[in-house]
């Protein structure tokens, strides 16, 4: 069995151990198309980290419109990140929030391959 560390060394932590045992099964070729698509899916918490540090100084909301959260991106965005203390929680848990948004995105890529 392959390891999906193997087609996607820029995983860690809870994201790795997630889809590890999420591909537990897969044989290489499987395992090779699911982090294909699944890399092009999902958000790099870096990502999230500067978005929402932008959100201090140009527009509150940036990393919500990223993750799929347009509801939550509108309100940030017309309450300057709720007073800013939802700009703040956000970056305390910017990497819980990419962990979440991948979580789904690799939810998506097992349904959509089997």
């Amino acid at each position: 069995m392959a390891n999906i560390l193997q087609f996607m060394p820029e995983l860690t932590g809870y994201e790795l151990q997630y889809v590890q045992s999420m591909t537990a099964d897969y044989d290489e070729a499987k395992l090779l198309n699911f982090a294909n698509i699944y890399r092009s899916r999902r958000k790099d918490p870096q990502l999230i980290l500067l978005t929402t540090l932008l959100g201090f100084v140009v527009l509150a909301g940036i990393q919500r419109f990223i993750l799929g959260q347009i509801g939550m991106g509108i309100l940030y965005l017309f309450t300057g990140g709720l007073c800013l203390i939802g700009t703040i929680v956000d970056l305390v848990n910017y990497q819980d929030l990419a962990f979440q948004y991948n979580q789904r995105m690799a939810n998506e890529v097992k349904m959509y391959m089997n």
